[in-house]
C-alpha cells in the first residue's frame, strides 16, 4: 500500500492553468460525491466520473491526478458539512451540537468510514473542525494535551456511532425488508437464543431507535466524564 501522504492531494500545491475552461474542482468533487453517495467506493472511477460530468477523463485528470487524490478532496468536503463548534458557548453544549453533527454528516456519506484510517484526513475543512474543537476545550479549561485527547475521543464516539449506522442501513438494503420487519426478525432470533445467552438484553425491535438512545447515552456519558475531569 502506497504512503497516503506521498499520495494525498494536500502533499502538492494545486494545479493551475490549463484544463477544461468549464470544468473546476469544485464541479468535480461534487460530482465524486455524487457517484459515492449512490454507488460506493466501488462504483468511482476517473471514467464514469468524466462521463458524468460530459467531459472525459481527460478533463479530469488535469485536475486531479488520480482516484485518491478524489478520495481526499471527497473526505474534505464531507467534513465541511460538519457545523463547526462555537468557540465562545457553553463547552459542553457546543461538543455535543458538533458530535452530532459529525454523526449525522458520517450517516449521510456512508461510504467516508471504510476510509478512516486509510486516507489521512488533513484537508482543510478537517483540520479546521479539530483546531475548533480543540480550541473550545482549552477554552473551557482543559489543558492542550488532555483538550487534544478529548477532541479525538469525542469524533470517535461519532465515527463508530455512524458506522453501527451505516451497517444497518446496509442490512435493510441488502434483505428487501422494511426496517420495522427486519427489526422484528433480530428480536424474534435473539428471543430463540435466550436459554443461551441468559443476560443478553432482547434486541429491540425500532434497532435505529435504540441506536440514536444508545448514542445519546454513550454522549451524555464521556460529557460528564469530561465534566468531572474539568472539575
Amino acid at each position: 500500500m502506497p504512503d497516503p501522504f506521498a499520495t494525498s492531494v494536500w502533499s502538492r500545491p494545486p494545479r493551475s492553468g490549463g484544463g477544461s475552461p468549464a470544468l473546476s474542482r469544485d464541479q468535480i468533487v461534487k460530482a465524486a460525491l455524487e457517484l459515492l453517495d449512490t454507488e460506493g467506493i466501488d462504483g468511482l472511477s476517473m471514467r464514469r466520473l468524466g462521463a458524468k460530468l460530459g467531459s472525459g477523463a481527460t478533463s479530469v485528470y488535469w485536475h486531479v491526478a488520480n482516484k485518491d487524490e478524489l478520495l481526499d478532496l471527497a473526505i474534505d468536503a464531507v467534513m465541511g458539512e460538519v457545523p463547526l463548534p462555537a468557540a465562545d458557548a457553553d463547552w459542553r453544549t457546543a461538543a455535543a451540537a458538533m458530535v452530532r453533527g459529525m454523526r449525522d454528516v458520517l450517516v449521510r456519506h456512508a461510504w467516508i468510514a471504510s476510509l478512516f484510517g486509510v486516507r489521512l484526513n488533513v484537508g482543510p475543512n478537517s483540520l479546521s473542525l479539530g483546531e475548533a474543537t480543540i480550541t473550545l476545550l482549552e477554552r473551557a479549561g482543559f489543558p492542550p494535551d488532555e483538550a487534544a485527547y478529548a477532541a479525538a475521543l469525542l469524533s470517535s464516539h461519532a465515527i463508530g456511532a455512524a458506522v453501527t449506522t451505516a451497517a444497518w442501513h446496509t442490512a435493510v438494503a441488502r434483505s428487501g425488508l422494511s426496517e420495522a420487519e427486519l427489526g422484528r426478525s433480530v428480536s424474534e432470533f435473539q428471543q430463540q437464543q435466550r436459554d443461551s445467552y441468559p443476560h443478553l438484553a432482547p434486541a429491540p425491535v425500532d434497532i435505529p431507535a435504540f441506536q440514536r438512545d444508545a448514542f445519546e447515552y454513550g454522549l451524555d456519558r464521556l460529557l460528564d466524564g469530561l465534566a468531572a475531569r474539568l472539575a
